[in-house]
């Protein structure tokens, strides 16, 4: 049983990162539950006070997730649409075949947005949607960071019990 939830908290770990940078899975809180598994191994012993700490950062990660674009697009002078336009966009660009899709479709997707609120005004929907742009990329680096650093905890947590589980 140990070595199954290894794997799965290994699995989900590693989702996590993905996470991190794809919208359809909350990146920290999915590293999170491969932490959990980890400390639910019979080897490893539960310290609620670490798995209490990492689940409440993953959940205000996830929470700012949805926070930062549109701070991003309001500080740059954007609506609610070109929020939505970011997530639509980005969305879109997971399926675009070529590098750098989902960033394009996040920026695309906030100047489409933007010229739906207002179509006369360009030069705010670019502004708008470059603000939406840094604030996606901003929430994807913190998201990555928290990501990677459950990552390096599950498996500082493996080396230090490597004679036990193996």
């Amino acid at each position: 049983m140990d070595i199954f939830l290894l794997l799965v908290g290994f699995l989900l770990v590693l989702l996590g990162i993905v996470g991190a940078i794809l919208p359809v899975l909350p990146g920290p809180l999915t590293g999170w539950f491969g932490l959990l598994a980890l400390h639910l191994t019979s080897v490893i012993p539960l310290n609620w006070t670490f798995l209490g700490i990492t689940l409440a950062i993953a959940l205000i990660i996830w929470i700012l997730d949805y926070i930062i674009p549109a701070m991003g697009t309001k500080k740059f002078g954007g609506s609610k649409y070109g929020v939505y336009g970011t997530t639509i966009g980005l969305i879109i660009g997971l399926f675009v075949p070529i590098p750098l899709g989902i960033l394009i479709g996040a920026f695309l997707g906030a100047f489409i947005g933007e010229l739906l609120y207002d179509s006369k005004d360009t030069q705010r929907a670019i502004k708008a949607s470059f603000g939406s742009f840094i604030g996606l990329l901003a929430s994807a680096f913190i998201k990555f960071f928290v990501a990677l650093v459950y990552c390096v905890l599950f498996f500082s947590k493996i080396w230090e019990y490597k004679t036990v589980l193996f």
